[in-house]
């Protein structure tokens, strides 16, 4: 568990880190890491995931619903030593409360990593993902 919190700590520090970054010093900028495929980028998501065009009041309401009811069940497996459990629903509001303090302070998610022919998206995002996914796993290898 120490190992997945220290970890999470990190890249949210990263992220943080990255967008603080993307929005004062590459603004109007894309600098290219691995030719035309993958580009730093700072972009402005008023959406959700992937930039689904929803937005607004209602958006934030949800997402800070949701936030709330994972850090409860977070907190409930912790108390119940189911660390994996605890483990990637730590990751999945950690990213989201990053998103989430962009939205607050900015009125927006600022995204940076530009992959070609997908879209623009940050690490929160792939601590959001990446969790999720592994819960689903997780889940399956459990009703098996």
């Amino acid at each position: 568990m120490a190992l997945i919190l220290t970890s999470a700590i990190f890249f949210i520090a990263l992220d943080r880190f990255l967008k603080v970054l993307a929005k004062n010093y590459f603004f109007n900028k894309k600098i290219s890491l691995i030719g035309d495929i993958l580009k730093f980028n700072f972009a402005k998501n008023y959406g959700i995931a992937f930039s689904i065009p929803f937005s607004g009041f209602i958006l934030n309401l949800i997402i800070i619903i949701i936030i709330l009811m994972l850090g409860y069940i977070l907190f409930y497996s912790f108390n119940k030593k189911n660390y994996l459990l605890a483990g990637l629903l730590t990751i999945i509001v950690f990213g989201a409360i990053s998103n989430m303090l962009d939205r607050a302070m900015y009125g927006f998610v600022i995204d940076y990593i530009d992959l070609k022919y997908f879209t623009i998206f940050n690490i929160a995002d792939i601590m959001i993902v990446l969790g999720a996914l592994f819960l689903l796993i997780l889940n399956k290898r459990i009703k098996n």
